[in-house]
């Protein structure tokens, strides 16, 4: 009764926890009534394994032993159906984790765009310097403007302000942002044709309301005469009284989908 235990090494017991973390980690991934089986089936070849060995019935212990050593198998036979069923579940969980990520990385993307615009608007309007920002929601602007200069960049506050400064050959004109990027600059815009506008406003804020009358998409509008802060969406004008208002109004109307690759 003595001689196996003469023979039980730090080898065999480092054997045993590794058996034991990957029998864990497979319950784990099990959970249910399948790894209560799971649990019977390993409990009970176990048994068997130690009663055959210390008893001395040799073929026994070997046909035991044999099953063991096929165990991954037998296990993969016996449970097919339900590690197929676990597999797809756990498959789905990180599919959807994966999906949240996704979407937490667009808003934060999203959230970084907003708040380049909302530097590039406030400090052109310190300076009343006057800009037109177009931004694309589900439709494209370019059928509907003069193409302007074709530009590839990252939208920071710098960039926008550049762009809008009086010595700027482009400043005239309106700046196009289509999924996240800078793509035009220097762009004139269809000026709105409704007799009913206010008088006082200027041509930025007519081509603004031109726009998007034809298209839906946002445009952010610097007053270059009293440097307000207006942004025209759906034809209509909505008037902006500091940054806080302008972040509420812009996370309103614009989608992470449309700032975002």
């Amino acid at each position: 009764m003595t001689e196996p235990l003469q023979i039980f090494g730090w080898r065999d017991a480092i054997d045993i926890a590794i058996v034991a973390w990957i029998i864990y980690r497979l319950i784990i991934m099990l959970r249910g009534r399948v790894a209560y089986r799971l649990l019977l089936v390993l409990a009970f070849l176990a048994a068997l394994y130690s009663l055959s060995r210390l008893a001395g019935f040799e073929a026994f212990h070997w046909i035991v032993g044999s099953l063991f050593s096929s165990l991954i198998l037998i296990l993969v036979i016996l449970f097919q159906h339900d590690i197929r069923r676990a597999l797809v579940t756990h498959g789905k969980q990180r599919h959807a984790l994966t999906e949240d990520r996704d979407e937490q990385e667009e808003r934060d993307h999203a959230s970084l765009i907003v708040g380049e615009l909302i530097a590039a608007a406030t400090s052109l309007s310190s300076r009343r310097i006057g800009a037109l920002i177009v931004i694309e929601r589900e439709m494209g602007v370019m059928s509907h403007v003069e193409t302007g200069t074709e530009v590839d960049a990252k939208i920071t506050s710098e960039i926008l302000t550049s762009i809008f400064l009086p010595y700027s050959p482009i400043h005239d004109g309106a700046v196009i942002i289509r999924r996240g990027k800078l793509t035009r600059a220097g762009c004139f815009l269809p000026l709105s044709q409704d007799p009913t506008i206010n008088k006082n406003l200027g041509t930025r804020h007519r081509a603004a309301l031109g726009l998007t009358e034809l298209v839906d998409c946002v445009v952010l509008v610097v007053s270059e005469e009293t440097g307000t802060i207006s942004v025209a969406v759906g034809g209509r004008i909505i008037p902006v009284s500091d940054a806080a208002s302008l972040r509420k109004i812009l996370k309103k109307l614009l989608e992470p989908r449309w700032l975002t690759e």
